[in-house]
């Protein structure tokens, strides 16, 4: 693999650049995937091209049932507009969230309480809050921003799919170091020592609560903001949303919208797909702990996504609102919304089969590996090369298991102490997080952007702005760490403190070279006067 060196990065950085200059993802993403057929055939590349992005579905079970739960949460997204479960929850939700504050505040802690999986998450969260935040002006970009920022880091500190995976990361490290079986520590209590070192996660958790608060806002993301505010366009004029169920399906035709058509269908997702996921983890005998970390959450998740459309079915039939053609008829419909999301997945996953073939995340392990570094600058070290194997690869999954045998051994044959790979892990997490959320090609990014109905690019634009300050706290804060060894417990309240001297700062700093507010209106007239 490691035969195509520097090469095998050209792939995934072309793609990333491509689709952040021109906006065009999918153009991007195929071009990337072919320059990447070019490299391994040594000719045209067209066929390998074409062989990747089939296998990206085809020789991928996880992949083929996300695009199955994909599918279907678009049926049940249809399914709900047409029932007018939208509106009502507007409606509701008028005379509650009547601010950008309120609004913004709703959508965070919602996101910390779905904790247990980040594509159930992004999936509740942007479908909930995007109405009302369309009501209030909000762009959509910062909408997914909060989405998108309160799913892998919530999943990666809970009880989840991400922790089951990266339990066994953490036995695959230390399987790599050579230690008896009776030396190596328990998986669960290395994970648990890990979580104060998982900094970006946490902070950037608590970014989302300061610039919501704060209500303050820099970057490409203090444009967004302005032009919604000023304009009531929460979208730009030549933006491509993921989806746009309004421009799609049109205005549903219901006198009566009933909140049960919002609320009933998710709380089905959400208890269907906790339930299942409890039930294929458990055999005789088994713990609560055995059944979470033994779970198939992807087949949990299309249970609970079926049983949600399902649920939209029954309430068209008992309200009769639709019948029973009208509602396939509907599903179909909600399949289309999602083709572009769907598109974008089996692309980002065909970069994915490219840079496995090429090597492209064992090339840049190895680089780390081999430069020689001392204990003090390693964590800062692991956190940037797993940040940039996931901006390359799109896959936090696919860092963490490039990267964790990888960092793991090495931690302990330069420290040789359980607390050292307990940072380790910690730092890999939370690069693999952060590369996750600064790529256009992650399947979390994507899907953040699919179901608050951004433009792809325009959402990775502006939230790398906020995820970049938040790495780099981290990375100072853990620099601070490996010379003086102070307890993250007290590194962390430093960190929360410097990204809100950040944001009001950087605020403050990029209104003024613009002639900006750095803040946009709490609340719109229209909506602060609304009496429907």
């Amino acid at each position: 693999m490691a035969e195509y060196g520097a090469l095998s990065l050209v792939p995934p950085l072309l793609a990333i650049v491509l689709a952040i200059v021109t906006r065009k993802a999918v153009l991007s993403l195929f071009l990337g995937i072919w320059s990447g057929g070019v490299i391994f055939t040594g000719g045209f590349g067209l066929g390998q091209t074409f062989d990747w992005i089939a296998a990206a579905i085809g020789e991928s079970v996880f992949h083929a049932q996300i695009v199955i739960f994909t599918l279907l949460l678009g049926s049940a997204v249809a399914m709900i507009w047409r029932l007018g479960g939208s509106h009502a929850v507007r409606d509701w939700a008028i005379e509650r969230i009547d601010t950008k504050r309120k609004a913004g505040v709703a959508a965070w802690l919602l996101g910390i309480v779905l904790f247990f999986d980040d594509y159930a998450n992004t999936a509740v969260v942007g479908s909930t809050m995007k109405d009302i935040s369309d009501r209030l002006e909000v762009s959509r970009e910062k909408l997914s921003y909060l989405v998108d920022s309160t799913a892998a880091p919530v999943a990666t500190l809970g009880i989840s799919s991400w922790v089951a995976f990266q339990l066994s990361m953490i036995e695959s490290g230390y399987e790599a170091t050579g230690l008896a079986a009776g030396e190596i520590p328990d998986s669960f209590e290395v994970y648990l020592q890990s979580i104060p070192y998982n900094m970006y996660a946490i902070l950037a958790i608590v970014m989302v609560g300061v610039v919501v608060l704060s209500q303050r806002d820099y970057g490409e993301m203090l444009t967004a903001e302005h032009r919604a505010a000023e304009t009531g366009k929460v979208t730009r004029d030549d933006a491509r949303p993921m989806q746009d169920v309004e421009s799609e399906l049109g205005e549903p035709n219901v006198d009566d919208p009933k909140l049960l058509s919002f609320f009933l269908p998710i709380l089905v997702l959400i208890g269907v797909t906790v339930g299942s996921a409890l039930w294929t983890g458990y055999e005789p005998g088994a713990s609560l702990y055995d059944m979470v970390t033994g779970a198939d959450y992807a087949v949990a998740l299309i249970f609970g996504s079926f049983a949600m459309v399902a649920t939209t079915y029954a309430l068209g039939y008992a309200y009769g609102l639709l019948s029973l053609g009208e509602s396939v008829d509907t599903t179909i419909d909600g399949f289309g919304i999602m083709l572009t999301a769907v598109t974008i997945l089996v692309l980002a996953w065909g970069i994915g089969n490219v840079v496995e073939a090429l090597g492209t995340g064992d090339v840049v392990a190895a680089w780390a590996e081999s430069a020689g570094l001392s204990a003090e600058l390693l964590p800062v070290v692991v956190l940037f090369t797993a940040a940039f194997i996931a901006f390359s690869t799109g896959s936090s999954w696919g860092t963490m298991a490039i990267v964790t045998p990888i960092a793991v051994p090495v931690a302990w044959n330069i420290v040789g102490t359980h607390t050292m790979v307990a940072v380790m892990v910690g730092m890999v997490f939370s690069g693999a997080i952060f590369g996750d959320h600064s790529s256009p090609i992650s399947d979390t990014t994507v899907l953040s952007s699919t179901f608050t109905g951004a433009d792809l690019i325009d959402h990775v634009r502006t939230q790398f702005y906020y995820a970049f300050t938040v790495v780099v706290v981290v990375a100072g804060l853990m620099l601070v760490w490996g010379f003086t060894r102070i307890t993250p417990f007290v590194l962390l309240p430093i960190g929360v403190l410097a990204l809100i001297g950040l944001v009001y700062g950087l605020s403050e700093f990029d209104a003024r070279r613009r002639g900006l507010d750095p803040k946009s209106a709490g609340t719109p007239p229209d909506v602060a006067t609304a009496d429907d």
